[in-house]
C-alpha cells in the first residue's frame, strides 16, 4: 500500500531528538528552529515529559469520557493558574483544527447565528468550518464552501463594524499574531475595538491561540498583551509538546449542556499528562521570561543581517523578512548548515518557531549561518 502523497518532503529521516536538536538516519545533527510547526514547546524528549508519560502509560493510557478522569481537572487547574484564565471552562479535544471547529460550533449554538467573520491571510485548520474560515481557497473543498464566511483585512475596523451590524455573525475568529499568514499583528486599539463590537452585536470573539499559545510569544496567550477578554480561546500545538491534544477555554457566560460537544479521544489520560508535563516545565524553567529574553537577543543580533527588511512577531514566534524570496535560502540552511526553519504565505519571510528552551548559543549559530549565505 502506498501513502497518499499530499506532502512535499525534505529528504531527511529523523530518528531521535533531544532538546533543540534533531538527529537523522545519516547521523546528521540539525538545530531545530521550527519545532515542527511550533509544536515542540519544552524541547524534544524532555526528561520530565518522558517520565510523566511513561509512568502514566503503565497505569492507564485511555478510557472514554463516559467515566471520571481526574487528570482533566488537574490540567484545568494548572492551566488556569499559569495562564491566569482561572474563570474559564476547559473542553479538551485532539488538535487545533478540532479546537477551532468546536469554538465555531459553540458560538453558533450560543448566538443562534451562522455566519463567521475571519481575516485575510488567516489559518484556522483543515476541518469543515475551520478551513472555511482559513484564507486559502486551494484547501477549501466545495463541501466546506457552504459555510458563510466574510473575510476582512486585518486592521479594517470599519469593515468589521459594517458586517457585525447585519446581526448575522456568530463569531469573529482572530489570530492576534497571524502564523502561516506571515506574523502580522495590529496595534492594541484594533483588538479592543473588535472586542467591543462583538459585545455590542451578540457575536462571540474567538482568539485562535493554536500556534501562539502556551508561552510562545512570551505571554501565555498572545491576546493578553492587548488586555481583551475573548469568549473562547482555542489552543493546541505547544500544548502537548508533540502529543496530540487540543482544547478550548470557554468564558463562564457560556453555559454547557449534555451532548453540546463531544470527542472520543479528547482529554485522554496520556494527553492530559503530556500537557501537565508541559505546564510543569514551563513553570519550573520560567520559560515565559526566557522566551522574552531570547527574543530580545535574537532581534538585536538580526539587525546586522544584510538584505533584512524587518523582524516580525514577538517572543519566539518570529519572522525575518528579506528583500528576496527565501525558498532557496531555507533549503541551504537545512542541507548545508543543518538548521530547520519555516516559511509562510509571505514568500520573503523566514519563520522561526524554536522550542522555548532555545539558548543564545543556538541563535548565534543561526545568525552566523545567515551571515555566511547573505
Amino acid at each position: 500500500m502506498s501513502l497518499f502523497n499530499v506532502y512535499p518532503l525534505f529528504d531527511i529521516t529523523p530518528t531521535h531528538a533531544q532538546d533543540v536538536f534533531v538527529y537523522d538516519s545519516n547521523h546528521i545533527k540539525y538545530l531545530d528552529l521550527y519545532g515542527g510547526h511550533a509544536v515542540i514547546s519544552i524541547g524534544h524528549s524532555h526528561p520530565h515529559y518522558v517520565k510523566r508519560i511513561s509512568e502514566q502509560l503503565q497505569k492507564i493510557g485511555f478510557y472514554s469520557n463516559s467515566v471520571q478522569n481526574p487528570l482533566q481537572q488537574e490540567l484545568a487547574n494548572k492551566l488556569g493558574a499559569l495562564s491566569q484564565c482561572e474563570e474559564y471552562q476547559l473542553f479538551l479535544c485532539n488538535s487545533g483544527a478540532e479546537a477551532n471547529e468546536n469554538a465555531l460550533k459553540l458560538a453558533s449554538f450560543y448566538t443562534g447565528k451562522e455566519k463567521i467573520l475571519a481575516f485575510k491571510n488567516s489559518f484556522h485548520g483543515r476541518t469543515s468550518a475551520a478551513v472555511a474560515a482559513t484564507d486559502n481557497p486551494k484547501i477549501i473543498a466545495p463541501i466546506n464552501a457552504q459555510q458563510e464566511v466574510d473575510f476582512v483585512d486585518l486592521g479594517d475596523i470599519y469593515q468589521v463594524e459594517t458586517i457585525l451590524k447585519q446581526k448575522k455573525t456568530c463569531a469573529v475568529i482572530i489570530e492576534c499574531i497571524q502564523g502561516v499568514g506571515g506574523l502580522d499583528e495590529m496595534p492594541t486599539a484594533f483588538y479592543t475595538a473588535v472586542a467591543k463590537l462583538c459585545e455590542e452585536h451578540n457575536t462571540l470573539l474567538i482568539a485562535d491561540e493554536v500556534q501562539s499559545g502556551f508561552g510562545r510569544t512570551g505571554d501565555f496567550f498572545a491576546f493578553q498583551k492587548h488586555k481583551i477578554t475573548p469568549d473562547i480561546i482555542s489552543m493546541a500545538k505547544g500544548m502537548g509538546n508533540g502529543f496530540p491534544i487540543g482544547g478550548i477555554l470557554i468564558h463562564p457566560n457560556l453555559k454547557p449542556s449534555f451532548g453540546m460537544l463531544g470527542t472520543t479521544f479528547g482529554g485522554n489520560h496520556l494527553a492530559c499528562v503530556a500537557s501537565l508535563a508541559v505546564l510543569e516545565v514551563i513553570k519550573i524553567q520560567s520559560l515565559l521570561v526566557h522566551a522574552q529574553k531570547i527574543a530580545h537577543y535574537f532581534i538585536e543580533k538580526a539587525q546586522t543581517l544584510p538584505k533584512l527588511k524587518t523582524v516580525k512577531g514577538r517572543g519566539l514566534m518570529l519572522g525575518l523578512v528579506f528583500d528576496f524570496p527565501i525558498a532557496e535560502l531555507r533549503k541551504t540552511l537545512i542541507h548545508k548548515h543543518h538548521i530547520f526553519t519555516g516559511n509562510s504565505k509571505n514568500p520573503n519571510l523566514l519563520r522561526i518557531l524554536p522550542p522555548l528552551t532555545v539558548q543564545k548559543e543556538h541563535i548565534d549559530q543561526f545568525i552566523d549561518a545567515l551571515e555566511k549565505e547573505l
